[in-house]
């Protein structure tokens, strides 16, 4: 295996490579993710989305960030300054080195050394994941308070609820993955997953979403309300709080925002194929497996924003303390009976 003991010249130079090209693989999607679903979603209401900006509107997101680029930059006169700065980079850093724990592929051998597809393999990936998931809120709320706004102001709010509420379930959820996996790793959950779900039908793999259906469920649509998507975007929810925590904001620090959704996007996507579809696992070179689950996932949020109706807040609320976290307590505690009965 390569490390900085052995090699350590050749360690620095691999994780620079894994670095940049992790990277650069994710932020290309988060250009064209912007695409996409304006396209999707234009099919799905019998419109064509962007086409005149190159062939069928392909340079439409490099004309949305040059044209970001140059705007004015407005800072409110009652904003508090330093805060209402920082607050969009609060919300884009975590989104992106939490990528850094996801697995992309098996081990490669190349001049004697073991290299991981993985940026770093943390015992406590996991762990890792749900905290800097938790530290996004914060910018959000930075973004409502410093803004001086009301409307900011109660979508900031909104959001810091939201979070405590969906985030509690959601990491009960996978619970149940860990018990079956008996590793926080990431890399050792989608290793554990190998083989076949039952001898009698060898064809189905043993991914986590055949024996956890329920966990799977929840922990995608807890993450669709920890990231703000529809049907439970209320913090930004235009018709009620004109654009909710970022109302204030232009230039490309309103770009930050829009970033870091679809950054959070990947992430959550990496992390149910990773969980439970098996990661890397399938018909085509690992990386290539990966990004097609993230590409399916992201597919089917940008289906729910199409044809979904915004929840009310009160159903939010319900929906997360009334039914979600008592599923995901009832199934740890029947996945612990059926993994104790069969030892």
């Amino acid at each position: 295996m390569l490390s900085l003991s052995n090699a350590p010249l050749w360690f620095v130079v691999a994780m620079m490579v894994k670095i940049v090209t992790v990277f650069a693989v994710v932020m290309g999607i988060v250009a064209y993710a912007t695409w996409v679903e304006r396209k999707v979603i234009g099919h799905m209401q019998t419109r064509l989305g962007p086409m005149n900006t190159g062939w069928h509107g392909l340079l439409q997101p490099i004309a949305d960030g040059l044209k970001l680029f140059f705007k004015e930059d407005i800072i409110p006169a009652e904003a508090s300054k330093v805060p209402f700065i920082l607050a969009p980079m609060m919300i884009l850093v975590p989104a992106l080195i939490t990528v850094a724990v996801i697995p992309f592929g098996p081990d490669m051998e190349i001049g004697g050394y073991l290299i991981p597809m993985q940026i770093t393999d943390l015992n406590i990936g996991i762990l890792y994941i749900l905290a800097m998931a938790g530290l996004g809120v914060y910018g959000i709320v930075l973004a409502g308070w410093a803004s001086n706004n009301k409307y900011s102001l109660m979508g900031g709010i909104r959001s810091s609820a939201q979070m405590v509420s969906y985030e509690l379930a959601a990491g009960l959820s996978i619970v149940a993955v860990f018990m079956l996996s008996e590793t926080l790793s990431l890399r050792g959950i989608v290793e554990a997953q190998q083989g076949p779900w039952l001898e009698a039908l060898p064809f189905i793999p043993n991914w986590y979403i055949f024996s956890q259906p329920l966990a799977f469920g929840l922990f995608v649509i807890c993450g669709l309300a920890e990231i703000n998507r529809t049907p439970f975007d209320l913090p930004e929810a235009e018709t009620e709080l004109v654009s909710g925590f970022c109302t204030e904001y232009s230039s490309m620090k309103y770009a930050l925002f829009f970033m870091a959704e679809y950054a959070n996007m990947i992430v959550i996507s990496a992390i149910a194929a990773t969980l439970f579809l098996g990661g890397w696992a399938g018909p085509f070179p690992g990386a290539i497996n990966l990004l097609l689950k993230i590409f399916a996932f992201m597919f089917f949020f940008m289906w729910l924003r199409a044809t979904w109706p915004r929840v009310r807040y009160d159903q939010l609320m319900y929906l997360g303390w009334k039914i979600f976290l008592p599923l995901s307590l009832a199934n740890i505690v029947v996945t612990g009976a059926v993994v104790v009965l069969l030892q």
